[in-house]
């Protein structure tokens, strides 16, 4: 699994880059609708010349950013933000876009129409973890705001609902000039002894971490006294360049190099003819990054419930487990007792004691018959939590993950406050449908179906199954069910070799070089009376060694069947 990529935040170069396009082809526009979809982020439909526009705000403090979107999804105007500024904007017009200095600070102002004065603005602070937002009145006094700020979190500007709104304090540094020299440059960069990438953030104003890495590249963490002529020159080439490229507003959007993106080419290329191309690069990097991290959020949660509940059950079977160990106990017991009866005059204690170990011993005999189906249901239970950790460390979409998380309630007792413990009852999916588990379509053209969770398993193995299918599984290895449609025509060595890998693939046995996989007909499935969804026991069946390697040609770009899940 691929480690959790990082989020390049939005400097003041990128805000200015995304508000130059703003002002071209949002400035007039008329304010329809807000809404919050989630704690940090605010929705802003606005119609102008070109239709509805939608501009995202966000506070969020690993990425606070200000941009145009793709029409989102209908969702949160119930919320009190989003009634607020309903409310407060309503029938005014986006007007104005102010930037001031090198602060990341975004005024919208809102008047009735074009010329008029503003009645009200939005003020967008995106400033890391102080990031927030304030829907202020003609007097700049606050309406709204995203998150009050109480003076146990800052002494220097507590804020509140109706307080007189005050811009953050004014940053350290110098403002970049163009009518700077090159020499008051280089001295101001050289006042301390530091690297260079230090000197150009502790200098200058909006020189953050992302912008001194595209200005001073291989030069970042070298002492400034160590640079030599020719690396100053390129240095100060790179600088000017991005302050013309601001004063002019020629931006245009790159990837890669020492930042995720840039808004300016320090090669100085022309930049592309594309009204909205930075909004939009930008608006699918978050959108990307944040999906990311939002799929490994919901990853380990549930990781961490499905181990707690192995733990669980590893727990009871070892109890199950030590009392069935104590059963052949019983046996000596029965020998002890015979021992003291069979005395030439046993005493009423010895034949008190006697009866004790008579009695004792019965019910270690008699309590197999309670302990065994509890052992065994416990070890049922363990089986599937540890194929659902297969499924979801193997999970790479949001869809993948619902699936997961579909099998929950069956999987975790009631204890767990998310269900009632198992069922044998088989429940449709969170949409209300039947499973979508993965299709594919084999080199001979026969359909390849893949379970992604017990439901999947036991929708493709035994619901949807016909004579004819084959079954498909690791050997004593959790993972994916996977049926290989022989119903719909005859397999070949191909069809049957791509199936084995696929189910070695979706194993736990992935990382090895070969897997064993079992080959059955599903007419010799058959369901476990009551275990949990997707648990089935098979008689006989063909042992092949599949490579789990090869299943990664089928599946990077596999014909897609109508209404199938891209892997």
């Amino acid at each position: 699994m691929a480690p959790t990529p990082s989020i390049q935040a939005m400097d003041v170069t990128s805000l200015r880059a995304v508000l130059a396009e703003m002002r071209r082809g949002l400035l007039p526009s008329r304010f329809e609708k807000a809404q919050q979809p989630d704690a940090h982020r605010l929705q802003l439909g606005l119609r102008s010349l070109r239709g509805t526009l939608w501009l995202e705000l966000s506070w969020l403090a690993e990425a606070p950013r200000l941009l145009v979107v793709e029409p989102p999804l209908k969702q949160g105007e119930g919320s009190t933000l989003a009634q607020q500024l309903q409310h407060g904007l309503r029938g005014l017009a986006l007007v104005s876009l102010e930037q001031q200095g090198w602060e990341r600070v975004v005024a919208l102002g809102f008047a009735p129409r074009p010329g008029e004065p503003v009645r009200r603005q939005l003020v967008l602070e995106l400033m890391g973890r102080h990031s927030n937002l304030f829907l202020l009145d003609e007097e700049q006094r606050v309406i709204a705001l995203a998150r009050q700020v109480r003076q146990d979190r800052s002494r220097l500007r507590p804020i509140g609902t109706g307080d007189s709104y005050q811009p953050p304090p004014p940053m350290a540094g110098e403002p970049p000039r163009l009518a700077e020299d090159g020499a008051a440059w280089r001295r101001r960069l050289g006042l301390l002894p530091q690297t260079v990438g230090e000197a150009l953030m502790g200098a200058y104003q909006g020189v953050g971490p992302a912008l001194a890495r595209q200005l001073a590249q291989d030069a970042l963490a070298r002492p400034v006294q160590d640079l030599e002529e020719e690396a100053w020159q390129g240095l100060w080439q790179r600088w000017r360049l991005w302050l013309e490229t601001v004063a002019e507003e020629r931006f245009q959007l790159g990837w890669g190099g020492p930042s995720d993106y840039r808004c300016w080419d320090p090669e100085g290329s022309p930049a592309a003819a594309d009204d909205w191309a930075i909004n939009r690069g930008l608006a699918g990097y978050y959108a990307d990054r944040l999906g990311h991290r939002e799929l490994e959020r919901r990853r380990a949660s549930l990781r961490q419930r499905l181990q707690n509940a192995a733990a669980r059950e590893r727990r009871n079977a070892d109890q199950q487990q030590s009392l069935l160990a104590a059963v052949p106990g019983g046996e000596a017991m029965q020998r002890r007792a015979d021992g003291l009866l069979s005395l030439p005059s046993p005493s009423r204690e010895e034949i008190d004691e006697a009866q004790r170990l008579y009695r004792r011993a019965r019910k270690l005999r008699r309590s197999v018959a309670a302990i065994t189906p509890r052992l065994e249901l416990h070890q049922q239970r363990l089986a599937a939590i540890e194929a659902s950790l297969t499924f979801l460390e193997q999970a790479e979409n949001g869809a993948q993950l619902t699936a997961v998380e579909e099998d929950l309630p069956v999987l975790l007792p009631a204890r767990d406050g998310q269900g009632p413990g198992p069922s044998r009852r088989v429940r449709r999916g969170a949409a209300g449908g039947a499973p979508a588990p993965l299709e594919l379509r084999s080199s001979g053209g026969l359909r390849l179906q893949v379970g992604r969770n017990h439901r999947q398993n036991e929708w493709i193995s035994l619901q949807q199954a016909r004579r004819g299918d084959l079954w498909f599984h690791a050997q004593e290895c959790p993972g994916s069910h996977v049926v290989l449609k022989g119903s719909e025509g005859t397999p070949g060595e191909a069809d049957l070799r791509e199936a084995a890998d696929l189910a070695a693939h979706f194993s736990r046995g992935r990382a090895n070089g070969r897997v064993p996989v079992v080959m059955v007909p599903t007419t010799d499935l058959q369901r476990i009376a009551g275990a949990g969804p997707g648990t089935v026991r098979h008689r006989g069946g063909e042992v092949l060694w599949a490579v789990p390697e090869r299943a990664a040609g089928l599946l990077a770009a596999p014909p897609r069947l109508p209404g199938t899940e891209q892997p």
